[in-house]
């Protein structure tokens, strides 16, 4: 049974509940990350992580761990908590052109035809194929890190709206 609840934390995205289970998770990137010691150098890993159950419910998390299947897991958790439904419309793409914006990194999200496919980088691709988009031209501009790029498109997802055409239905 979803249970809906307002999450504070993503400026009143609806936050759903779903069992943890049903979400499949996308690794987007794994860096070894080092500390300089008196000894010499600490390794650790760092991973990006995005989960999605491929009807509208996406989000990503950040794990770091001193090995990579931990830094896995722990970004996994994380991503499952910060889970955020996304508008689409006619479950295939988005209602409408939008740009998202975080740091350097500007992804543009542009709607496209039956059949299209989703036409997007590493990190873009990722995210959208999690919500279950299925058609869909992008741009990512301004920077390559992934990290920013899917936190901007995340971003870009969050502005969403669903219009009837009589204008009394507002979702998103």
């Amino acid at each position: 049974m979803e249970q809906e609840k307002l999450d504070s934390s993503f400026k009143g995205q609806i936050n759903v509940e779903k069992n943890p289970e049903d979400f499949q998770e996308r690794v987007v990137s794994i860096r070894r990350v080092s500390k300089v010691v008196k000894g010499g150098r600490r390794f650790s890993f760092s991973a990006l992580l995005v989960v999605g159950d491929g009807q509208g419910q996406v989000g990503f998390g950040t794990g770091k761990a001193g090995e990579v299947p931990e830094a896995i897991n722990k970004a996994a958790r994380i991503a499952k908590k910060e889970v955020n439904k996304v508008v689409l419309k006619e479950n295939r793409t988005i209602p409408h052109e939008v740009v998202g914006v975080y740091g350097a990194a500007k992804v543009v999200l542009v709607p496209a035809a039956p059949g299209t496919g989703v036409i997007a980088g590493g990190p873009v691709r990722a995210v959208l194929e999690s919500v279950g988009v299925k058609d869909i031209l992008t741009k990512c501009v301004g920077t390559n890190n992934p990290h920013n790029a899917v936190r901007a498109t995340m971003q870009g997802l969050s502005q969403l709206v669903n219009k009837k055409v009589d204008g009394t239905t507002l979702e998103g």
